[in-house]
């Protein structure tokens, strides 16, 4: 099974196949409202709006499995996004992302691209000993580690690169435009 196999559930509870968007860029994301990761909503969004016309999509997963920071409704959460962000792009139903629960789109994503560090400076070490509290061999499995872990998969449907939350969103930018 690949990416286009996929399916993820909309706020609507309708089934979105991941074949919709054969073809495009597209760059998924578990998020939260209260996260310190939150601000990346405005260059996801900047994003959106600079690259869509040539084929860019986002796939907004909210998530509440990390310190319980999106506790809210799906339509809370979506009145937040677009209030304080001007989000435009579609986000789906709130979901997990670990675990036994997790939905399948992760779990796939998981399987392409595995935990490859947190890189350099001083986030990237508060994450690493935080996360070294909680699962002392949290470098050595695929997990979601937290908030704003992004998958972005090329126009043929390979999941071709994971940036954890912790890297500049600017690198993020400089790799989608290269692969537009």
């Amino acid at each position: 099974m690949g990416f286009y196999d996929q399916s993820v559930t909309a706020t609507t509870g309708e089934e979105i196949s991941m074949r919709d968007y054969e073809g495009k860029v597209v760059l998924i994301v578990n998020t939260a409202t209260g996260c310190g990761f939150t601000p990346h909503y405005k260059d996801i969004e900047a994003m959106y709006e600079k690259y869509h016309d040539q084929g860019f999509e986002v796939i907004d997963v909210p998530c509440n499995q990390f310190a319980g920071q999106a506790p809210e409704s799906d339509e809370e959460i979506h009145e937040f996004c677009t209030l304080k962000y001007n989000t435009q792009f579609p986000q789906m139903k709130k979901a997990d992302v670990n675990g036994e629960n997790a939905i399948p789109l992760f779990k796939y994503l998981k399987d392409q691209k595995g935990f490859e560090g947190f890189g350099k400076g001083p986030k990237a070490l508060a994450m690493g000993a935080m996360l070294s509290k909680i699962d002392k061999d949290y470098k050595n499995n695929s997990e979601i580690k937290w908030n704003f872990t992004k998958f972005v998969v090329d126009r043929e449907g390979n999941v071709v690169a994971r940036f954890e939350p912790t890297e500049k969103m600017d690198k993020i930018d400089k790799y989608i435009e290269g692969i537009i």
